[in-house]
C-alpha cells in the first residue's frame, strides 16, 4: 500500500469517525494475545467483507454481544436456532454464511486449540509466511477467509507488517508490543 492511502493517513482527514481513530490508535496493529480476542478479530474482519470498516465499528459491541463476547467454545456449539437468532439480530451482518463461517472457525480452532495448545501459538508458529502461504494457509483452515481478510486480520494483529506507515506516531508505540520474531520482518 503507497504511504498517502495508508489507514494511518486515511483517519487524518477531516470528519473521520471518532471510532476510526479510536482503532487505529489504541487496537490496529496491537498484537492480541487471547485467542477469543484473536477469533473475535477474525469475525469481524469476515463481516467486513463487502463493506465499510465503519459498519463493522459501529456495529462491534453488538457482534460481542450477539457471539457470546467471542466465547470460542460456546460458538463452535452454536446450533440452528442459534444461527437463526443470528441472522434476526439487526445489530450485526446477517449474513449466512459469514454466520455459518463463524461456527465453522470457531469449531477448527478448538480443533488447533488441542493439536496446538493454543491458536495463538498456531499463528505464532506459521510467523514467517508471506502473505501468500498465510491465505493459503487459512483458507486450507477456515471458511471465508480470501487474501484481502487473512491480511486485514493478520496486519491488525501484529502478524504481518504494514498496519502503520512509519511517519504515523503509532508505529513507534507498536513496535514496543511486538514480539522479536516479528520487528525483524518490519519495513
Amino acid at each position: 500500500m503507497e504511504h498517502n492511502k495508508t489507514y494511518c493517513n486515511y483517519i487524518q482527514q477531516a470528519g473521520i469517525s471518532h471510532l476510526h481513530t479510536h482503532y487505529h490508535n489504541s487496537e490496529y496493529g496491537f498484537p492480541l494475545e487471547a485467542d477469543n480476542e484473536l477469533f473475535g478479530r477474525l469475525i469481524l474482519e469476515i463481516n467486513q467483507a463487502g463493506l465499510s470498516w465503519l459498519t463493522i465499528l459501529k456495529k462491534k459491541q453488538h457482534f460481542i454481544e450477539a457471539y457470546d463476547h467471542f466465547d470460542i467454545y460456546t460458538v463452535s456449539q452454536y446450533n440452528e436456532s442459534d444461527i437463526e437468532r443470528l441472522l434476526q439480530n439487526s445489530g450485526i451482518i446477517r449474513n449466512q454464511l459469514k454466520i455459518k463461517a463463524a461456527i465453522y472457525n470457531a469449531q477448527r480452532i478448538r480443533e488447533i486449540q488441542n493439536e496446538w495448545g493454543s491458536f495463538k501459538s498456531w499463528l505464532d508458529i506459521h510467523h514467517l509466511k508471506t502473505r501468500k502461504e498465510w491465505t493459503l494457509l487459512f483458507k486450507q483452515n477456515f471458511r471465508f477467509t480470501g487474501g484481502e481478510i487473512v491480511n486485514e486480520f493478520l496486519m491488525s494483529t501484529g502478524y504481518l507488517p504494514g498496519a502503520h506507515h512509519q511517519g504515523c506516531p503509532m508505529y513507534d508505540i507498536i513496535l514496543q508490543y511486538q514480539p522479536a520474531w516479528t520487528k525483524k520482518s518490519l519495513p
